[in-house]
């Protein structure tokens, strides 16, 4: 399949700037792969479409503020560097801008005087390992001097508050690591979650570190050559039982997000048991991929063109997706990070 097979209109105005004022406000498109249909419904009544013996999964990685602005030395310019995954004690990956101006041994000074950065290797697209240096725990400082690395399509003015230091967090977000919210369950809230269990679902939480490889553009216009970056995900012993127990009996293991997804799937055998551990995914997932974990999916709407509308299209079908996908522009749904949402059944 071609990169260009995976492409819809979307008018500007539908892409949520904002969240709603309360978490669980969000419309929801429930899409039945079966009857190959779909219907217009409300994230509060995700509960109802959950039976008893299934089990939800969760992302419970917690996003840290991942985008450092400083300065080069001596000239001043600006630099920001987005943190992607610390190689080494106080040695970063990083994607920076401008990328062309920072050479090997380039020098970075920050607002905090106790924090400098030096260049120490060039690597593609702009990703740069920087060593830095602190007089303070480093997870410390970039805690009081970074921002929240959000997508680029949510505008928000540079001298503007991090508003969404908290929002664009779930209320489950746990193992700090992400450099970007596992955005479906940013709906979830305390009483939802309640009301899933009440009926005799059981909710169970993985960790997924969201990375750049989760967003990043696809860059070939050939599916088959398309690799997503490896991220860092764990599935404890307990989870592991919970999730194989339920398949034994009959539940459907339902994923909140395509990370969680990717987590799960990286984690099952042939059979659908999954594998307790630890460690890195390197699972690209395109039409053809068979599907083992997961049996129902919930997910927010995906950028045109994206893995992650690419994953979506694997689950439930190319044609399938991208229909409801023009539904919902017809719908006025909201659509990316702080959107609507949608039920794959």
């Amino acid at each position: 399949m071609q990169l260009s097979d995976f492409d819809y209109e979307l008018p500007e105005e539908l892409v949520a700037q904002h969240p709603p004022a309360e978490r669980d406000a969000s419309r929801m498109l429930l899409v039945d792969r079966r009857t190959r249909d779909w219907q217009d419904s409300a994230f509060a009544s995700l509960p109802g479409h959950l039976r008893a013996r299934d089990v939800l999964v969760l992302n419970n990685t917690r996003v840290f503020p991942a985008r450092l602005v400083g300065r080069r030395v001596p000239t001043g310019g600006t630099v920001e560097l987005l943190l992607l995954r610390e190689i080494e004690s106080n040695v970063w990956s990083t994607l920076t801008r401008p990328a062309r101006r920072l050479k090997n041994g380039a020098q970075i000074k920050f607002d905090e005087p106790q924090l400098q950065a030096r260049v120490i290797e060039s690597l593609d697209d702009g990703v740069r390992l920087v060593r830095f240096e602190s007089a303070r725990p480093l997870d410390q400082v970039i805690d009081q001097i970074g921002q929240t690395p959000l997508p680029p399509y949510l505008k928000r003015a540079k001298d503007s508050s991090d508003e969404d230091r908290e929002r664009y967090q779930t209320i489950y977000a746990r193992e700090r690591g992400a450099i970007a919210a596992p955005t479906a369950g940013l709906h979830f809230t305390s009483r939802i979650l309640r009301e899933i269990e009440a009926r005799g679902v059981r909710v169970a939480q993985i960790t997924l570190h969201v990375g750049y490889g989760t967003f990043e553009p696809v860059r070939g216009a050939d599916l088959s050559r398309h690799h997503v970056a490896p991220e860092w995900f764990s599935i404890t012993d307990e989870v592991a039982q919970l999730i194989n127990q339920a398949r034994a009996t009959g539940g459907r293991i339902v994923a909140a997000g395509t990370t969680t997804t990717r987590a799960l799937e990286s984690a099952s055998s042939s059979d659908g048991l999954i594998t307790p551990g630890s460690g890195f995914t390197d699972l690209t997932i395109v039409p053809g991929y068979e599907f083992r974990a997961v049996d129902a999916l919930f997910t927010n709407f995906h950028l045109p063109r994206s893995s992650l509308l690419i994953l979506v299209s694997a689950f439930a079908g190319r044609a399938l997706i991208l229909a409801a996908y023009r539904h919902a522009v017809t719908k006025g749904y909201r659509f990316y990070s702080y959107g609507d949402c949608m039920l794959i059944l």
